[in-house]
């Protein structure tokens, strides 16, 4: 593994997870008990079918409309459909100073930068365009692109494949204390991400290799 004399892993490319680091998770679980109770949903009934249908939705087997059809729009409602996939686009919101944070890593470095994460393809591509993330990502390895979906070996592959960069030198930041123990096992250095503030300092641990020299 390239070294630094001071024993720090040199770091070519960063792979970042979306929801939980640079915004909140696209449809999670507050989102969805806001939902309930903003549409008078049955909860339960609600998360059962969630629970069915969203990995294939993340992983592009379902579109959005066949998503809300299977998990709300299966019986009449009194509101309409735009009207609850308006709901689900608002509850994407940035992490205070989490973007300019990556952004400016980049910069400094001229790292490559990919997204590496679980977003089905309508909510994806709107938190790509409503929060500019094409001007921070190189590329997006999203699992509604790459029908992959964490955890998973091949689409951690996949990312260092696409990012041209052996595993040891991508520095993978997940929110999920889970995701980033699998992405360590795999052999990526790793930070939990859970706030700029910790993340700072766990940048520190790092050696960014300078491609702008």
């Amino acid at each position: 593994m390239q070294q630094q004399s001071n024993g720090k892993q040199i770091i070519h490319t960063l792979l970042l997870d979306i929801g939980g680091v640079l915004l909140t998770n696209g449809w999670g679980h507050e989102s969805r008990s806001l939902a309930v109770k903003n549409f008078g949903l049955d909860k339960a009934e609600m998360e059962a079918r969630h629970a069915q249908v969203f990995p294939g939705y993340e992983v592009g087997d379902f579109t959005l409309d066949e998503y809300l059809d299977w998990t709300i729009f299966y019986q009449p409602r009194s509101f309409l459909k735009q009207d609850f996939i308006d709901f689900m686009f608002t509850q994407s919101k940035p992490i205070a100073g989490s973007i300019a944070l990556f952004q400016s890593l980049k910069e400094e470095y001229g790292l490559k930068v990919f997204a590496l994460s679980n977003e089905g393809r309508e909510l994806n591509d709107y938190r790509i365009k409503a929060f500019e993330l094409d001007r921070l990502f190189d590329g997006f390895v999203s699992s509604c692109y790459v029908h992959l979906r964490k955890p998973n070996t091949q689409m951690l592959q996949l990312a260092c494949d696409i990012a041209y960069t052996a595993k040891e030198h991508c520095l993978y930041v997940d929110d999920r204390l889970f995701l980033a123990q699998f992405g360590q096992s795999f052999g990526l250095p790793t930070i939990q991400f859970n706030s700029v503030q910790e993340t700072k300092l766990a940048l520190n641990n790092f050696q960014f290799l300078n491609h702008n020299r």
